[in-house]
């Protein structure tokens, strides 16, 4: 076995994580009832950039109908999804399947685990609750509860600070998961636990849920029921709902319903996707277990969906997600619909990728992940024969986007006179006696076109069908409207902006479906088809988004720490900001860059500077951590520049954008910095010696 030599010490290991000295934004869980209790997580650095930028809509109830809960356990948790600001792996996990959920759970096996606010700003766009999780088990699980349970007003306390963190967080409620055994004597404290801790987050949070995992019972014996029964409905009469343990038979669904009575819709019936002993094997045959569920009019609760991405399920994990969702979405139909208000905007953008791109311009040509990143996700119908369609539509990563990292591609044949319609939207959206206005980007090849149907419904009209036709055509039955084309920006090349307004008072609109169709009369008889999809705003208006100037914004830089790496001058550094109007709009998101000035620079005929803009991230709340920037040895000042974005997909100009500008210090700064850390640093190492 090789390793050290005898005389050698190994390396140090590297320091303990210290969540109150500024590093990257992280997300991480509370370990021990003592940092729950002394809220020492308040005090980290990391707090701020933790807090969800994407309250749930209003009045966003549970629907009176059998629901779904996805339960997200993947790897332990707190994987690339943790890193706030985004990483490097265009290949990490997301789901984007939101149209069939309604309620998400983020599961580990930490005492509570907060869910990573890029879950938590994903699922609320699409009127999706969040879950965090507390979880007791082992040894440690029964000491916590020897401590929480050992009063009233003592478990009264710690539900109180489990209510504080999901209100501080902006996440919706807590899954509550006793997996110890306990003394019949702390049952009585269990139950006051339970039931504060619903009424609180009721008050607090309305809307929100606390939902039971069917683990100990009423006697105190771990034990899991797998229904809904005596032993555990005194837990589910407290609570809002429980998830029963995925170990059911199949008359244990409809066992459970008459137990619930009229609450049957909250029993969540678990399903193990990994399939480890649940009902009708998970996996690829999850669909088994979500009609037998169905059938007997009870919720379902799936727990682990990232089997697919943990066994690296072929062919690949994108084409095998669509089609393990598939088999919920014929099982369970859609729980979702959107566009229901606007302003509505997608750009098809699943929070990961191989580039980035603003108003057609690429500013980012690497591979990045962030689920905080998406927008709203089409509702793309899964066709397990490739062979019976002659076009196939998937979010592409490869081809060129329009914003952000995603569109949908459309590739394959078409004949001349022929059609090809998909799904992108199922809707309910009312509306009223203003215009509204569509507005999309294409990018096609030969006589390819792209088009959107649109359909729609009255009380009183009946159905009615809308064609926004990109080309004149005489091919369809439903009416046709003519987009009028919008100025394109220069750094878009090839792309075509189109917009049309319609006048619909008191239809909902319920479907847009893209139809792919070619130029008539064709320029050349070739059967080939391609066309990209980049993005579709919905508004009320076809005014371009005013921004705020920059002068109105308060800009800070703080946490500023100069280094060296690899013999380059190094930054990182906090900056922030906010409107001087509290009162202002607010805004989802921000693209961050940076231009790096030179000593040397050289102004043009305009007497304007000649400088790069370097995209560096995007920022979620009105804070952005910048980490180790490396900085060329001609640089005389940094312009950080934060691009305000607005819900409608608008961007400002960056000539117009708020910034934060810091003049770089010199090299005999640095040195002096460097020189005035060696008494530490010897004092340090003579310490480790």
């Amino acid at each position: 076995m090789s390793g050290q030599p005898n005389d050698q010490k190994s390396d140090p290991t590297p320091p303990p994580f210290d969540p109150s000295k500024p590093s990257v934004p992280i997300s991480y869980p509370i370990k021990t009832l003592e940092d729950l209790e002394n809220g020492s997580y308040y005090k980290s650095f990391h707090y701020p950039f933790n807090k969800t930028s994407v309250p749930l809509r209003p009045n966003t109830g549970l629907a009176q109908r059998p629901r779904v809960l996805v339960c997200h356990d993947m790897q332990g948790g707190y994987v690339d999804d943790k890193w706030i600001q985004g990483g490097e792996n265009s290949g990490a996990y997301a789901i984007w399947h939101w149209y069939l959920i309604d309620v998400f759970v983020y599961f580990s096996h930490y005492l509570v685990t907060l869910p990573p606010p890029c879950w938590t700003n994903t699922a609320h766009t699409h009127g999706v609750k969040v879950l965090g999780t507390f979880i007791v088990e082992g040894e440690e699980g029964t000491a916590t509860c020897n401590k929480m349970l050992s009063t009233k007003e003592s478990a009264h306390k710690y539900a109180e600070l489990l209510v504080e963190l999901a209100v501080a967080l902006g996440f919706d409620g807590w899954l509550l998961n006793m997996e110890v055994d306990l003394a019949i004597s702390q049952i009585p404290n269990l139950k006051e636990f339970v039931s504060y801790l619903t009424q609180t987050m009721h008050s607090s949070v309305p809307g929100s849920l606390v939902i039971w995992y069917d683990s100990v019972t009423i006697d105190g014996t771990l034990s899991w029921q797998n229904q809904l029964n005596e032993e555990n409905k005194p837990f589910f009469d407290i609570s809002d709902g429980i998830f029963v343990n995925y170990l059911w038979e199949e008359d244990d669904p409809k066992l459970s319903a008459t137990v619930a009575g009229d609450r049957k819709l909250d029993v969540y019936m678990g399903i193990d996707v990994f399939g480890r002993g649940t009902y009708g094997g998970g996996q690829w045959t999850t669909n088994v277990a979500l009609e037998v569920i169905k059938k007997d009019d009870v919720s379902a609760a799936i727990f682990a969906p990232g089997w697919v991405y943990e066994t690296k399920q072929p062919p690949d994990f994108q084409t095998a997600q669509n089609r393990w969702w598939s088999l919920v979405e014929k099982s369970w139909g859609i729980v979702q619909n959107y566009p229901k208000t606007l302003p509505f905007y997608s750009n098809f953008d699943q929070g990961r990728g191989n580039h980035i791109s603003v108003d057609g311009a690429q500013v980012l040509s690497t591979q990045w992940n962030n689920i905080s990143s998406q927008t709203f996700q089409p509702f793309l119908e899964y066709v397990d024969d490739s062979t019976s369609k002659t076009i196939e539509v998937r979010v592409d990563f490869k081809e060129a986007s329009f914003n952000g990292g995603g569109n949908i591609t459309f590739k394959g044949t078409l004949e001349a006179g022929a059609s090809f319609s998909t799904r992108l939207f199922s809707g309910q959206l009312l509306t009223g006696p203003l215009p509204i206005y569509f507005t999309y980007s294409v990018k096609s090849e030969g006589n390819s076109q792209l088009g959107l149907s649109l359909e729609l419904s009255s009380e009183t009209e009946g159905k009615k069908k809308l064609f926004l036709a990109s080309q004149g055509t005489n091919q369809f039955s439903s009416e046709v409207l003519l987009p009028r084309r919008l100025t394109t920006p220069d750094n878009a090349p090839g792309w075509v902006m189109q917009e049309v307004s319609i006048a619909m008072n008191g239809y909902t609109l319920t479907e847009i479906h893209a139809v792919c169709y070619k130029q008539q009369p064709e320029i050349t008889n070739t059967t080939e088809y391609f066309a990209v999809l980049g993005d579709i705003k919905i508004s009320t208006s076809s005014k371009n988004t005013e921004f705020p100037p920059s002068t109105s914004w308060i800009v800070n830089g703080q946490d500023i720490e100069w280094g060296t790496s690899q013999g380059s001058k190094t930054l990182s550094l906090k900056i922030s900001w906010k409107p001087e109007d509290e009162k202002g709009p607010l805004f989802p998101k921000y693209n961050i860059y940076v231009e790096k000035l030179s000593k040397q620079s050289i102004r043009t005929l305009r007497g304007t500077l000649e400088s790069v803009r370097e995209y560096i991230g995007v920022a979620h709340i009105e804070a952005f951590y910048v980490s180790q920037l490396v900085i060329p040895s001609d640089t005389s000042s940094l312009k950080f520049i934060i691009q305000v974005c607005n819900v409608d997909g608008a961007s400002q100009n960056l000539d117009d954008a708020p910034f934060f500008q810091l003049d770089v210090q010199s090299s005999t700064n640095i040195l002096s910095l460097l020189f005035g850390c060696l008494p530490s640093l010897v004092k340090n190492i003579i310490a480790y010696l």
